[in-house]
């Protein structure tokens, strides 16, 4: 553990990636960005509030706290596209989701700083991810790799209209078990779908390997289920505060979908 990387350790077969929901930017990088607001924007607020249940249920978690303005840990190390032909932010992003520049003129990372970065950030949140995977496989023949992400409801640049409230990812099956993102899908609303927009990031694609027993699904939660979501944000409504009350539904079906995770990792190895 580290000052922005910390492990919650479980001994239940589920690891949960929280990658973007940190704020953190290191001081000597803060004059390069056109304002620490919009450098903090994008950020899947309140995640890992939302979450917080997950150790009572034997979880691990980890989280970085560092903004993914920085670095972006669940993109590929070498900056390919995920959705290649498609609006999409890249390993250290430039532009915000609405296509706002991040850096004042001239400074932008280069080749040489992005490297940097990645050694500093993304290399030791990945060997953690590994590890706890590793120790977890070494226990059960099973385990669900749950990478945990939020975004705006609306955000025209990267999707047309209102996202669907879930959207779960398996990088079109090739990820997890098809029983295993029928038993998620089974825990949410009917605002729900699979393989969308959405259809996982680097860290699901990379680890997932069901022949291996690693089995990993992304959830993307629009942010209208647990936060009041302003129509444009603004320095004076962005972020809005986390509300325990509003929350609390978000929190119920999190918790049948982390249920059912173990449920079924639990009948995989029975």
């Amino acid at each position: 553990m580290t000052a922005w990387l910390s492990i919650s350790r479980g001994t239940a077969p589920l690891v949960i990636g929280l990658p973007h929901t940190g704020t953190a930017i290191a001081a000597d990088l803060l004059p390069g960005f056109v304002s620490p607001w919009r450098a903090r924007r994008d950020a899947d607020w309140w995640i890992d509030r939302l979450y917080g249940f997950a150790a009572n249920l034997g979880a691990t978690l980890v989280h970085t706290a560092i903004s993914r303005s920085v670095i972006d840990v669940n993109r590929a190390p070498d900056g390919a596209s995920l959705y290649p032909g498609q609006t999409t932010t890249g390993l250290c992003p430039t532009e915000t989701f609405d296509g706002d520049p991040l850096y004042n003129a001239d400074s932008e990372p280069d080749a040489a700083e992005i490297e940097r970065r990645r050694v500093r950030w993304h290399a030791p949140y990945h060997a953690a991810l590994v590890d706890e995977l590793a120790r977890l496989r070494a226990l059960h023949p099973h385990v669900v790799l749950y990478d945990a992400h939020s975004i705006r409801s609306h955000i025209p640049r990267l999707f047309d209209g209102q996202l669907p409230q879930f959207n779960i990812g398996s990088h079109d099956g090739k990820s997890c078990d098809a029983a295993l993102t029928a038993a998620v899908s089974t825990a949410c609303t009917s605002d729900q779908i699979v393989n969308g927009r959405f259809k996982g990031g680097y860290t699901t694609r990379h680890y997932g390997d069901p022949a291996r027993g690693i089995h990993a699904i992304q959830m993307e939660l629009a942010m209208r289920g647990y936060l009041d979501e302003p129509a444009t944000p603004a320095p004076d409504n962005w972020p809005p505060e986390y509300g325990a009350a509003h929350a609390e539904a978000m929190v119920a079906t999190l918790t049948a979908v982390l249920t059912a995770c173990l449920a079924w990792a639990a009948k995989e190895h029975a």
